[in-house]
């Protein structure tokens, strides 16, 4: 028989593990970040602004289906299980992602600006948006579904080559950020209408993926 100390035990080292992997993400995130040149002040309001963005979509577009959507409720995509919500929409609205997608634009934009960048960033942006542009899937009910290490380890390979001035850590977030945002989503818009998803989110539903990991994930490997 398991008595009550046993538990309390056994959740003190489950809340430990926890807290554990969370301080662990929070140091690499905090790495990643200091590598391209924010202060830990700069980090904090960044991750503070896209943890709350990451909750607000802005509706840019609605497009009716001529059908109700039918999917199954769970698709497997590269290994990895979602499971589908079901919809009884005739409609599916198109919207951006504060905190996956505004934030990260905007990021990058201080970036070139403070390191003086332009080519580099430009190069790698556009090779790194062609390889997402050709993994990007779309699939009913999900959204548009990629492999989420091949983009930023892409981008810290293309910006190591290109990099001739030493910014490549800063050039990988671009390429890791801004290419994945036009290769899996900006480019994909044209098959929306396939997806017969109540809603489409540019940038990812929420902070830590897709656009956002893919950022930290280059850096740490630039």
């Amino acid at each position: 028989m398991i008595g009550p100390f046993t538990i309390f035990l056994f959740f003190i080292f489950f809340f430990g593990l926890i807290f554990l992997f969370a301080f662990v993400q929070v140091g690499m995130i905090t790495l990643a970040f200091e590598k391209i040149g924010l202060t830990p002040n700069q980090v904090f309001t960044f991750l503070m602004l896209s943890l709350l963005g990451s909750y607000i979509n802005i509706p840019i577009k609605r497009i009716r289906n001529r059908e109700l959507p039918y999917y199954p409720e769970r698709i497997t995509f590269f290994g990895v299980t979602y499971r589908i919500p079901q919809s009884t929409s005739s409609q599916t609205i198109v919207a951006i992602n504060v905190g996956g997608a505004i934030i990260p634009i905007f990021l990058s934009i201080y970036l070139m600006l403070k390191w003086h960048l332009l080519f580099e960033p430009l190069a790698a942006t556009l090779l790194v948006a062609a390889i997402s542009y050709f993994l990007a899937r779309p699939v009913p009910g999900l959204g548009i579904a990629m492999p989420i290490f091949i983009p930023p380890l892409m981008a810290a390979l293309v910006a190591l080559a290109l990099s001739k001035s030493g910014h490549a850590p800063p050039v990988a977030y671009i390429a890791g950020t801004i290419g994945t945002l036009l290769g899996a989503d900006i480019f994909h818009l044209k098959e929306v209408h396939k997806l017969k998803s109540p809603v489409v989110s540019i940038g990812g539903a929420g902070t830590f993926d897709g656009i956002f990991l893919a950022g930290v994930i280059a850096v740490l490997l630039a």
